[in-house]
């Protein structure tokens, strides 16, 4: 298996703006990740490269690609950055040859925290007795840190920091007969949300949990299979959307056809709510319904519970922009772009000075002065968490004239952290984990701050009884605190979870 990628270049730029892009987004949950897979095409990984930069927003950390050709083997290549950076090239693309390809995006959520290393960039490849396989996982595993123990102590040597090998290593000491058999063997071991897209020389394959926390899809090409995180990537390279998997199913594609089996104990779904109010791109389908829809309601139930006198509805660009939408036509205030996003913040020639470095949020953002000047606005954004930003955008709308500030937030206060994929500040430094809605608004210093509540936002997603009649019931633990699947190694390192009422 060949990778030449362990050394990492130095950066193209002087400056690489990451930083700022952490103080911009500190007030956003950071996506989880994002799997690819293509069977049965010429060049699968060109697909696979176009299907990981449509899940880009999934992971901007680092990026992998693992191939198979019948006369040169497995490859990889593992890269950090972007996709577009990494595998547009013909000479990278020209090192994975072959009709079987998976992929991931990366954004931490476990493994090495100050710096990754490339040692934990997926996909992660495992030679067996009955040839070799590769796995990309987008999810946490909540029991990762007593598995990794138990097979340090039985002689596994780990290769990374990261969960997902805890799954290379139970499939190597399976005695199941191939690899699909030995995957659902060590999957049963493993606790916590996981979707999977896995191969072999032969074979792609899928997998969700039991509860079905993380999506994923299945797609039809002319000559083959796609399996991926969102619908958005079937579409940039032609694919037809055929059905999500099922929680708790594993469906093994090869040149035949699909076999579909469901190894897991049979459980009521709980299919994360977040990927409907942030995660998700808007084009995406998720259970049948569009997430640019389902967003724009979220924004009429926000108008509908907590109205407010104003002249502008605003977004908060990108993100607030479909629940703005949804908040103007039900209340009847015109919609404005009041902010504007500078899409090229990304990188800079720049060099990186205190005082550029102080310019935070307004490297990224703009007010639309002459717009917002005299009026009073109501802000729209998705999500609060620190509330850092949210301050630095209040103070440039007034700094800009405004006579006033309404924040309207298109999700419940966040005031518990994610063990299901998402990177989530420490309970204590979330800012509804300390704070009431009203602390909250002092602390902002807006004139009002409303959340929605978690009833409209399950009607918001089509539970019309709210979240008591909601069949299936969704992962909603970062609003309720009530945990689908026991954080096992977080209450071993202290973690409280919520008392029962």
């Amino acid at each position: 298996m060949s990778d030449s990628s362990e050394v990492r270049m130095p950066p193209a730029h002087p400056f690489d703006f990451d930083a700022v892009r952490d103080v911009c987004d500190d007030d956003k949950l950071k996506e989880e990740c994002g799997v690819f897979g293509v069977l049965g095409t010429t060049d699968a990984a060109n697909f696979v490269a176009l299907g990981l930069h449509a899940l880009q927003h999934r992971g901007q950390e680092a990026g992998g690609i693992v191939s198979y050709d019948a006369t040169q083997g497995f490859n990889s290549a593992r890269r950090f950055g972007y996709v577009r950076d990494n595998f547009t090239s013909q000479s990278i693309m020209e090192t994975l040859p072959g009709p079987l390809a998976i992929g991931h995006v990366r954004y931490s959520t476990s493994g090495s925290k100050a710096q990754t290393a490339i040692r934990d960039v997926q996909p992660f490849f495992g030679e067996f007795a009955m040839g070799g396989a590769a796995i990309a996982h987008n999810g946490n595993i909540t029991n990762a840190i007593a598995l990794r123990r138990e097979l340090i102590e039985r002689g596994s040597i780990f290769q990374s920091s990261s969960d997902s090998e805890c799954i290379i290593h139970l499939m190597a000491r399976s005695l199941q007969r191939n690899v699909p058999e030995r995957m659902e063997d060590a999957l049963r071991r493993v606790e916590g949300a996981f979707s999977i897209v896995a191969m072999t020389r032969t074979k792609l394959i899928g997998v969700r949990d039991a509860l079905g926390v993380r999506p994923l899809m299945l797609g039809k090409l002319p000559t083959g299979y796609v399996l991926s995180s969102e619908t958005c990537a079937l579409d940039i390279i032609g694919a037809e959307f055929v059905r999500e998997i099922e929680p708790g199913e594993m469906v093994v594609i090869t040149d035949d056809g699909i076999e579909s089996r469901f190894p897991f104990r049979s459980r009521k779904s709980r299919f994360c709510i977040f990927e409907h109010v942030y995660f998700s791109r808007p084009d995406s389908i998720l259970g049948g319904r569009s997430v640019y829809e389902t967003r724009e309601n979220i924004g009429r139930e926000l108008a509908k519970e907590a109205p407010v006198d104003a002249d502008l509805v605003c977004p908060v660009p990108d993100s607030g922009t479909p629940a703005a939408i949804g908040f103007s036509l039900e209340s009847g205030i015109p919609y404005a772009m009041g902010i504007i996003r500078n899409q090229y913040v990304g990188r800079t020639f720049i060099e990186p000075t205190e005082n550029i470095r102080n310019m935070g949020v307004r490297l990224k953002l703009n007010v639309n002065r002459a717009l917002v000047r005299g009026k009073r606005i109501i802000l729209v954004d998705d999500s609060v968490v620190r509330g850092t930003t949210s301050r630095k955008i209040k103070e440039m709308i007034l700094d800009a004239g405004a006579a006033e500030v309404h924040f309207r937030i298109a999700s419940p206060p966040t005031a518990w952290p994610c063990f299901y994929g998402v990177d989530t500040p420490q309970r204590e430094k979330l800012l509804a984990a300390t704070m009431s809605e009203d602390e909250m608004c002092a602390h902002l210093g807006v004139d009002s701050l409303k959340f929605i509540s978690l009833d409209g936002l399950y009607r918001a997603v089509g539970e019309a009884g709210g979240r008591d009649s909601a069949a299936p019931q969704y992962c909603d633990a970062c609003f309720s605190g009530e945990y689908p699947v026991e954080p096992a190694d977080m209450i071993e390192k202290g973690f409280e979870m919520k008392a029962a009422e």
